[in-house]
């Protein structure tokens, strides 16, 4: 009898230590382990383009909040907010009651993601700085929510097409680009940020892409001494900006001279999104226009 309690014991001991180390590990993009006991039901995110891309890995349905400016897909708009990506509500999120936080490195402030761990809340990293981190942010995204089958199938899908934008535009010859955010203060993006990422991929130079910082400020001196043969604009929307042609009056810069100002509506060149194939698919074809103008 002692026999079978002792064996009862053990066997018990046993389960119970492997529940114990059940829990779900992650390593974040800051390097921070993230645990969770099972699949989050309640998330919420922290920049646009992290609730987009919930939605692609077929966790939509899980996301309980989310901040200004969240409005793709549709669903999105619906979502409680919790303030912009830039500054945060703590209080509304903790109301939500969520099991996962999903934050921006770069985008989010850092001390309140620290805040909201000491609040007791899970918060996982994001910080997407490559093409090929939008497929890999995808497969996360459905491991973290339990919805991996939709999530690894639109990764796929991404590789794909992005395997088919690379191959369509290697050995192009280089364009030297610059990509402007927004004109004040005049901003533009980066080495480490995504964008410059897709403006290799369309065999550009970004005039800017030494500086280390993701969205760096810099002069008007600055763009017109890097003297760009093309320069991609944003602004807010589908519209071209009017100020895209406030260069039309530095007319000795090659872009102006050539006229190759050209506009692409961020929210498919400047979220981390299964959609940045469609904005860079426009950054190509706009580079393409820029050598179609080569003096012969």
């Amino acid at each position: 009898m002692h026999l079978k309690i002792r064996l009862f014991a053990a066997l018990t001991a046993t389960f119970l230590a492997a529940g114990a180390h059940a829990d779900l590990v992650f390593t974040d993009d800051s390097g921070r382990e993230v645990r969770l006991p099972e699949p989050a039901r309640r998330i919420v995110a922290l920049a646009p383009h992290i609730a987009e891309t919930l939605f692609a890995a077929g966790a939509g349905s899980r996301v309980v909040g989310t901040v200004d400016y969240s409005d793709y897909p549709p669903a999105a708009k619906q979502l409680p907010r919790v303030g912009g990506y830039s500054r945060i509500d703590l209080e509304a999120i903790v109301a939500l009651k969520p099991d996962l936080v999903i934050a921006w490195e770069s985008g989010n402030n850092m001390a309140q993601a620290d805040k909201l761990r000491g609040l007791g809340l899970t918060v996982y990293i994001s910080q997407p700085n490559r093409m090929e981190d939008v497929a890999r942010q995808l497969e996360r995204y459905g491991q973290l929510a339990g919805t991996s089958a939709v999530a690894d199938a639109e990764a796929r899908r991404f590789r794909e097409r992005l395997a088919a934008l690379q191959a369509a535009n290697a050995g192009k010859p280089k364009v030297r680009a610059f990509y402007q955010i927004w004109k004040a203060p005049l901003t533009t993006v980066g080495g480490p940020q995504i964008i410059s990422d897709a403006i290799r991929l369309c065999g550009g130079d970004n005039v800017f892409g030494h500086l280390k910082q993701m969205a760096p400020k810099v002069t008007l001196e600055a763009v017109i001494e890097a003297d760009p043969e093309a320069i991609i604009a944003t602004g807010m929307g589908d519209a071209k900006p009017e100020w895209l042609h406030d260069w039309d009056k530095w007319k000795n810069m090659t872009a102006v001279r050539r006229d190759n100002l050209f506009h692409i509506n961020p929210d498919i060149m400047q979220r981390h999104t299964p959609r940045i194939l469609d904005g860079t698919t426009k950054l190509c074809a706009h580079l393409d226009v820029a050598r179609s103008r080569r003096p012969k």
